[in-house]
């Protein structure tokens, strides 16, 4: 490896300064204001109820996100105040779910997965506490999420439902897909409370596990500042990038990702040079379209 690259990808290199300063620049409170997190702060003061609403966001988080908020904010109004109590009682969630639709999911896939989330929950403690569990017996990431995912699917029959959306909801983290939702909801729980990510977890799993989740924008940022090569969100790439971001804080490897990916949104991150588009972009001096540095 050149090697110039070497010295851009170290700790205190070039890649990494860029990174701090994205952070640094970041307005978090306006972000959060626009993102998936929010619903699930207002839940912040009920770690239960905030845990069941995280899983809820962070499963349909895919496509438009203003979309995306208006369907959450319309299932958790026909959940009400509290979420828990209603998916105590399997008929009622999948009665004030009924019709409840966005894209390929329904109200009844929303339904049994929340019930089995709530039956994990009531058996275990808290959702936390189910994963803390299933990672001290696993011995690594992803084999935890895929047991405590089978284990929500199974308690609430989510595995037994036909359809694209059933088993696109909770999807098996053994397969090749990045798992991003996962990963996301894992940062909201784990890391903070800083003001984005919430910590309710911290007590559980340590933050320098996680791995980053991996979306469209995260991957193009990742591909133009070198920390990849590989061109599709496969559990191969999230590996890669967070071993990247890795040397630059072992003890919190994603603690980029939610500045970084709301950069990525606002500027379009393209593949290319694109001057209107990389115009004010805080990682443009590193950026291999515009610095000449190759990917490793």
């Amino acid at each position: 490896m050149p090697r110039a690259v070497d010295d851009r990808l170290a700790p205190g290199g070039a890649v990494h300064r860029a990174l701090e300063e994205v952070l640094v620049g970041c307005d978090r409170a306006a972000r959060v204001r626009t993102d998936p997190v929010e619903l699930v702060h207002r839940y912040a003061d009920r770690p239960l109820e905030a845990e069941l609403v995280a899983l809820l966001a962070s499963s349909v988080a895919f496509g438009n996100v203003k979309a995306l908020r208006a369907k959450l904010a319309d299932a958790l109004a026909r959940l009400g105040d509290s979420p828990s109590a209603i998916a105590d009682d399997e008929l009622e969630a999948h009665r004030r779910l009924r019709g409840w639709v966005h894209r390929v999911y329904t109200g009844g896939d929303l339904a049994a997965m929340l019930v089995g989330a709530r039956r994990v929950q009531r058996a275990e403690g808290s959702l936390g506490a189910a994963f803390g569990r299933a990672l001290r017996e696993a011995g690594e990431l992803r084999e935890a999420l895929a047991r405590w995912a089978a284990a929500i699917r199974a308690a609430g029959g989510l595995d037994r439902r036909e359809g694209r959306g059933a088993r696109h909801l909770l999807p098996d983290p053994r397969g090749q897909s990045g798992c991003k939702r996962l990963l996301l909801m894992l940062r909201w729980m784990v890391r903070g409370p800083d003001g984005v990510d919430l910590g309710l977890w911290r007590d559980h799993v340590d933050a320098g596990a996680l791995l980053v989740p991996v979306d469209v924008h995260i991957l193009q940022l990742a591909k133009n500042l070198g920390l990849t090569r590989r061109a599709g969100a496969s559990f191969r790439t999230t590996l890669e990038i967070t071993e990247a971001l890795r040397r630059f804080d072992a003890r919190d490897p994603t603690r980029f990702d939610f500045a970084l990916c709301h950069m990525g949104m606002a500027q379009r991150c393209p593949s290319r040079r694109d001057a209107a588009r990389c115009e004010g972009c805080a990682v443009k001096p590193v950026c291999r379209h515009w610095s000449g540095a190759r990917a490793r």
